[in-house]
């Protein structure tokens, strides 16, 4: 399909959508808020076609103008301005336009659960696994986020075995989305007397949330547990049998939830991990059915593939997928140049999926 018939479908759908709207009976059904969704994600694109008609027709008449032969030196110079910079908008708008027709991750608006297990390197991938955790943190509070601590395993000296964070707030997932991978460090411990760098990893999942509708988990499926709560060294720290332990025995997933004292708040947040572990899988599927007729694209989204490099002797940030280099270490661990990656990553994605639909 062309870019014009793109553009006339997307109009008809939008005028369509404004019609069944303004005419619908119930506007608290599930029905009416789908529809409002699709209106608030065409209406951008609406408003970059009406744009772009606009410059066209300008574009038009400043021709018709250029083609008048008693049309004196000094209004044809203006003219020739004209069209050359309302064609040089009109491409701008076009790759702009292009874009907005991608087809979207319908789970780039959701929340997420963002996972971080410290990898090889002992204690000192604990540190960095920490690190990553509060990055993450910094980065959600320079946009607006809200984030909740679902359950952390720490070591005591500022590092984490394991955590995970709930993220709320406006399009989470399609922003952390490709921080899914092997993050890896290199730097020299505080207890390196000899000043050797030292390397090791942690690794980072990024699950978006599943609401209900999207996983249906039948209770005959599940095997659940309960015990009591443990904290450093494996000692109790409470005496009842708060923690529950979840297996979907279709899959074999297993969530452990012990940060809350309350048995149900534990169940309750085991099941919302669960949930989304299970989502992501179904994902995973289709994107690996999907990966294999694309030709080009940003990382494989397998959490094994080394994706970035934290050098702390040079000061350095590397993401491997696209081999992009900053020297701003401490602005990314800080939480503000991370966007500068996760812009890029994002560009560089919608580049390979305009090169595939090009083909």
């Amino acid at each position: 399909m062309n870019l014009q018939a793109n553009l006339d479908r997307v109009a008809n759908r939008h005028e369509e959508l404004q019609s069944l709207l303004s005419s619908h009976s119930d506007p608290s059904s599930a029905e009416y808020t789908k529809l409002t969704r699709e209106y608030a994600d065409t209406t951008p694109l609406v408003e970059k076609i009406n744009e772009f008609k606009k410059a066209e027709e300008e574009l038009a008449e400043t021709s018709e103008m250029l083609a008048d032969p008693d049309l004196d030196s000094e209004m044809k110079e203006i003219a020739e301005e004209e069209k050359a910079s309302l064609a040089a908008y009109l491409e701008a708008l076009e790759k702009e336009i292009q874009i907005l027709l991608l087809p979207k991750d319908e789970a780039d608006a959701r929340n997420a659960i963002l996972e971080i297990r410290a990898g090889t390197g002992g204690d000192e991938a604990a540190l960095f696994g920490g690190d990553l955790m509060r990055m993450y943190q910094r980065y959600a509070s320079e946009h607006g986020w809200r984030v909740e601590v679902m359950g952390i395993s720490d070591t005591g000296i500022g590092g984490i075995k394991e955590a995970s964070m709930m993220v709320t707030g406006t399009n989470v997932f399609s922003r952390l989305k490709f921080e899914s991978g092997v993050h890896r460090v290199q730097r020299v411990p505080e207890t390196e007397s000899g000043g050797r760098i030292h390397t090791s990893a942690a690794t980072v999942a990024v699950l978006p949330e599943a609401e209900e509708v999207d996983v249906e988990i039948e209770t005959k499926d599940l095997r659940i547990e309960t015990y009591r709560a443990q904290g450093a060294g494996g000692q109790h720290v409470n005496t009842t049998d708060s923690a529950v332990r979840i297996t979907h025995l279709p899959t074999g997933t297993v969530v452990t939830q012990q940060d809350e004292k309350s048995q149900h708040k534990n169940k309750a947040k085991a099941m919302t991990v669960l949930r989304a572990r299970i989502y992501d899988q179904q994902r995973a599927q289709v994107d690996a059915e999907r990966a294999q007729n694309r030709k080009s694209q940003v990382g494989s989204g397998d959490r094994s593939e080394r994706i970035r490099t934290y050098n702390f002797p040079q000061g350095r940030v590397t993401d491997h997928r696209i081999n992009l280099t900053l020297y701003k270490l401490d602005k990314v661990l800080a939480g503000e140049a991370l966007d500068q990656v996760i812009d890029a990553l994002t560009t560089e994605d919608q580049a390979a999926m305009l090169a595939e639909m090009e083909q």
